[in-house]
Order: structure tokens, then sequence, then C-alpha cells
């Protein structure tokens, strides 16, 4: 009888030891499942840098890459799209995305053209110029206004990337990431992405020019040679 006792005492531990096993890898399993639906991998930059070389023909981009290679892309899709900013000239640099055979342009921006002072009226009375410097090496500064400080610009994936900082946002960092609409020689329009639609904006500049000299009747003044005045 007491053999009979313990056997079942035996089983019952047995049976017990297992259930909870079994729970603790389901468990287990749950957790791994769980770590491996947060997991997400961080976008890389297909943008392909280089400089437009004489080979370029009307829908033909050549260019030499960064890395020294030598590409021949099509720019019939990108022209379609109207995906090719800023005209092509040889020796300027550009910023491509391109297909995986590399044979192909779907978006091409002219970084020279890019690059310069760009002003629009002051959204606040109209009075005043304020834009944005794009320079070379990456470095975005602000023209005329305090509100926006700008620090730095890139393009990634064929978007405009900003980095800034906000009046009263004490040190903290901005980025914000931008879809270029426009760009010509005298003309940049871009609009913010990844916002909320109350939060997207359209930005147009024109190129920053200098104002011509007036006299004190408001007539405009004509370059002289100095050279000649001095008598």
């Amino acid at each position: 009888m007491k053999k009979i006792v313990l056997f079942v005492m035996t089983a019952a531990v047995m049976l017990l030891s297992g259930s909870c096993g079994g729970g603790g890898n389901q468990q287990q399993a749950e957790a791994e499942e769980d770590t491996t639906k947060t997991e997400y991998t961080i976008p890389t930059d297909q943008t392909i840098y280089g400089i437009c070389t004489d080979g370029t023909a009307m829908n033909t981009l050549e260019m030499i890459t960064d890395s020294g290679d030598t590409l021949t892309l099509s720019l019939t899709n990108a022209q379609e799209r109207g995906k090719v900013f800023g005209g092509l000239q040889v020796a300027d640099r550009v910023a491509v995305i391109a297909n995986k055979a590399k044979t192909e342009a779907t978006l091409v921006i002219n970084l020279n053209t890019l690059m310069g002072d760009w002003v629009m009226p002051d959204p606040i009375d109209g009075s005043a110029e304020i834009g944005i410097r794009i320079k070379e090496g990456g470095v975005a500064e602000s023209i005329d206004q305090s509100v926006i400080v700008y620090r730095t610009w890139k393009i990634f994936n064929g978007d405009l990337e900003i980095l800034l900082m906000r009046e009263g946002g004490g040190d903290e960092e901005e980025e914000n990431r931008y879809e270029i609409l426009t760009l010509g020689p005298d003309t940049l329009a871009y609009r913010t992405l990844g916002k909320p639609r109350d939060e997207t904006e359209t930005f147009e500049y024109s190129r920053w020019k200098p104002k011509p000299k007036v006299d004190l009747h408001g007539l405009e003044l004509e370059e002289t040679n100095d050279e000649f005045n001095k008598i």
C-alpha cells in the first residue's frame, strides 16, 4: 500500500514539474518573440555622391563617384518624375539615388546649385528678409533671424535634412527632414516630411542678391570706376 501511495506522489511531482517547465519555456519563447518584435534596423543612406563629367547628355548622367567609380545613368525615370533638381553642369557635385544595378537615376540633386544664400520675406511682417545659408562641408547658418539657428545640413536618401535649434529651446537640437520641390538658379522650395499635417510647412526661397545702392532721393546709383575719381 505504501509503495502505491509513493508511486502516485512521485508521478504527481513529475507531472507538476513538467507543467511548470513547459510554462517557463512558453514564457521564455513569448519574451523572445516580444524582443524580436521591438527590434528595428537603422536606415542606411543610399545616396551616391560624385562629380558630373563631360559624358553627361540630355538624357544621361555620367559621374565619377567619391569612391572612384565611373557611372553612366539614364535620366529618363528621374526626368519623368520631375526629380532632376538644379540642372547638370560638368564639374558640379551631385547627389544621386539610383536603382540597384546603378544604371538608372531616380533622383538627382545638383549640390552646387543647392549651396548659397536663400532668403524669403519675414513671415511676421514682411519688412525684411530671413533665410538659410547652405555651405560646403554640411554647414548651415541662419540669415538675419534669431528664432531659428541652423547648424548643419545633408542629403539623406534623396531628402534634405537640416539640424537646427529654436529660440527658447535650450540646447536641444532638432533635426527636420524635407522633400525638395524645386531647385533652380534663383529658386528653392522644400516641404516638411514626417510630421502631422498641421505641422507641415513649405519653404519658398529666392537666392539672395545684393541690393542696389540708392541716393537720398531713392534713385539707384551706378557703379563707378574709382580710378577715374582719383584726380
